[in-house]
């Protein structure tokens, strides 16, 4: 399983899907991931003159803005003497900084649980943004949906199967976002904070598929 690979993607968009439940339902209704929707939220808040309740919404966006910085960092070249295995780094962030959030009760100010989200979220969509050859999300569907029907599109007018075949990709993913956010909202409703450790679990089984296909590589390169 490469960081391309579509099983990889899959399990990151259930991940994705799951923590924009968990934080709207259970973490004062904010989305952690898609920052649009904090952003309309702001101007809504900001247009009412409810100016706590928009920067409530801001500070995600900055965090988010933090994570795409952290991401960038870790993938330049300096950095490989440190952290050799960017992608496999930032799947290991996410997990421990989503396994600590799981302790942080519901009487706890929820601004500290979507920032740690919005910014573990918004690494792990700036360091994994290709499925196989095409660009995608792990966090948010828009450009998926749209990828997919535009590819569905030329596959029933022109019957060309690499555009059916990426249509199926990308509906692929946002079927298995939605999955993550049903998930993410029933557990969240029934277990309550602790369901972040849900998509932990999600999380750790990347990380060990990552880590047998990179060893699986490394065989097949020493034996040729």
């Amino acid at each position: 399983m490469t960081p391309e690979s579509v099983e990889l993607g899959i399990l990151l968009a259930i991940v994705g899907g799951f923590l924009d439940a968990y934080t709207f339902v259970g973490r004062g209704g904010v989305f952690a991931n898609a920052q649009t929707g904090n952003v309309v939220l702001m101007g809504i808040e900001a247009a009412t003159g409810e100016w706590g309740q928009a920067m409530l919404h801001a500070v995600p966006i900055l965090a988010f803005i933090v994570g795409v910085v952290v991401a960038e960092m870790i993938k330049k070249p300096s950095m490989r003497l440190f952290i050799p295995d960017s992608e496999r780094a930032v799947l290991i962030l996410e997990i421990a900084v989503l396994f600590i959030i799981g302790f942080i009760p519901y009487t706890s100010p929820n601004i500290i649980v979507t920032v740690a989200v919005s910014f573990v979220s918004s690494v792990q969509v700036s360091s994994f943004r290709k499925l196989v050859d095409s660009p995608y999300s792990t966090t948010m569907i828009t450009g998926n949906l749209r990828s997919a029907t535009q590819e569905a599109y030329i596959a029933f007018t022109k019957k060309d199967r690499e555009s059916a075949l990426q249509a199926f990709r990308y509906s692929t993913i946002n079927l298995s976002f939605l999955a993550g956010a049903i998930l993410g909202g029933l557990l969240t409703s029934f277990i309550g904070v602790k369901a972040v450790w849900i998509a932990v679990s999600v999380l750790i089984c990347s990380v060990i598929l990552f880590s047998i296909d990179q060893c699986k590589n490394k065989k097949v390169d020493i034996e040729v």
